[in-house]
């Protein structure tokens, strides 16, 4: 049996974990239990998150190559190992040794089948593509109703309560090495008639604002007129963040054009832009998109597939909350995520008599949701797609670097840095502020995701992953931490075409 410990910060200091009180109950009641020591893995995390999609104990089936993942439907396939995930924050609250007997109780002979105490929502499948990024697409289609409802704006939900990116220090210093840049283009004849800056995910606004501000301020300072050529384009998924962005910067609207688009293909509305932008600039979007994880077990990769699922009390307390069966919940909520709480309100007017009670019941969805996880083998990484025209391969230095590791893919992250370096100007940049791993190592030291922001999921950012992405297609990406405030995980990126 192996132990690991993830969250080394943890054990030093005045607030140390004590993990010999936290995993006592546990080795206790697996000792009991007739699970096979000797195939048997212990995984202690600390998942940060208050809002996440896990139990306090979770039990992660390690699949045989080979195995016939069709009998998912029928015969549960038989795992060759088992990884019991233990959150170390809420090992203290009581009752963990029953969490685990429990666990382990809902697989049979190592196999796994439905569990009783759970209502499923999906099949197996990569983490991507299950039901959770589609609360999260949902979030942003429909969150003018999630806000009237909470009474608090999305960023409110942030840490420290405002995005980084609207940080004027910053801003400033942004501002002014681009004017350096356009200074020296211009002494050239090299300097375009109009100059594109994009911002994707525009949030409300205020970040965009503070931007425009300060070019415009800085260019009067310079004496120049590189404020009356800026073109500003604001992109973002949901018009409703849109129509609040454009209110922000009225100021300025002579200069600022609107795109509703898909971050992870911001080509398909700004194609005309390629080799013409000095600078893209985004923050906390790429920790927001679909990703999933792959991991290296004991010489083997594996890909990491999830299904969302809710226990069977919140499923009653749903079914109440709608006056409808239990049986009837799964398929509301699929009904939901098709229509969204307006439509779902107009549909079934029965169960959901006004929009307030179908925003009611996405909210206690949403907060009731969970996965759970298993390891399927990865047959080879060559037959592993990560994006449009990024194979699996480029995962092989850091995942094969000799250690046991499970990390993010960021699959949406990765398509939209792709695509977006190639609107870059040969003297322009991308510059992204977010929730990065700057070392491989870092994912065997810490829980990096997915956590719930509010109603939207947030995952680290597999910042070594893109550097080797961007090293290949002739770009230079380093990290930073961001600046202008302590205390902040945030990480600051950037991307430039190499000299």
């Amino acid at each position: 049996m192996l132990v690991d410990v993830r969250p080394i910060h943890k054990l030093r200091g005045d607030r140390a974990v004590d993990v010999g009180a936290s995993l006592a109950p546990v080795l206790g009641a697996l000792c009991e239990d007739s699970v096979d020591l000797s195939r048997l893995r212990v995984v202690c995390d600390w998942v940060q998150y208050k809002g996440n999609f896990r139990q306090p104990v979770d039990v992660r089936p390690i699949l045989a190559p080979g195995t016939d993942l069709l009998a998912a439907h029928g015969t549960a396939p038989v795992a060759e190992e088992i990884e019991v995930a233990i959150d170390l924050r809420r090992s203290g609250d009581g009752g963990i040794k029953d969490a685990v007997h429990e666990a382990l109780g809902n697989r049979q002979d190592a196999s796994v089948p439905s569990p009783p105490a759970r209502v499923e929502l999906e099949d197996w499948m990569p983490t991507s593509r299950s039901c959770v990024w589609s609360f999260n697409a949902l979030y942003w289609q429909a969150l003018d109703l999630w806000e009237q409802a909470t009474g608090r704006q999305y960023e409110q939900a942030l840490p420290g309560g405002e995005s980084d990116a609207r940080n004027r220090g910053a801003v400033g210093e942004l501002v002014a090495d681009m004017l350096t840049g356009f200074d020296d283009l211009a002494a050239r004849n090299a300097l375009p008639e109009e100059l594109y800056v994009v911002e994707l995910g525009v949030g409300n606004g205020n970040q965009a604002k503070v931007w425009l501000d300060e070019f415009a301020a800085a260019d009067r300072a310079h004496g120049t007129e590189y404020y009356r050529r800026l073109q500003y384009l604001m992109c973002d998924y949901s018009p409703h963040v849109l129509e609040l962005a454009r209110k922000a910067v009225t100021d300025h609207a002579a200069h600022v054009s609107s795109f509703v688009l898909d971050a992870t293909a911001p080509t398909t509305a700004l194609g005309f832009l390629r080799g013409k932008v000095f600078l893209v600039y985004i923050s906390n979007v790429y920790d927001n998109l679909p990703t999933e994880e792959v991991a290296r077990i004991g010489g083997r990769s594996y890909r990491v597939e999830a299904r969302a699922y809710l226990a069977r009390g919140d499923v009653v307390d749903l079914a109440e909350y709608v006056a409808a069966s239990e049986a009837a919940v799964p398929a509301l909520i699929h009904k939901l995520l098709r229509l969204g709480p307006a439509l779902l309100a107009e549909a079934l007017p029965e169960r959901f008599p006004g929009v307030e009670t179908a925003v009611g019941f996405w909210q206690r969805a949403w907060q009731a949701l969970k996965l759970e996880e298993r390891y399927v083998p990865l047959p080879g990484l060559d037959t592993y797609r990560i994006a449009p025209g990024v194979g699996g391969e480029v995962l092989r230095p850091l995942l094969e670097s000799g250690h046991d590791v499970r990390m993010h893919v960021n699959n949406g992250a990765v398509a939209s840095f792709v695509d977006t370096i190639g609107l870059l100007h040969p003297f322009g940049r991308l510059l992204c502020h977010d929730l990065f791993v700057t070392d491989t190592h870092q994912y065997r030291t810490g829980f990096r995701g997915p956590g719930k922001y509010d109603g939207s999921v947030v995952n680290w950012v597999n910042g070594p992953l893109l550097q080797l992405i961007g090293s290949r297609k002739g770009f230079d990406v380093c990290y930073a931490p961001f600046a202008h405030r302590s205390g902040t995980n945030i990480v600051t990126m950037t991307a430039r075409v190499r000299d």
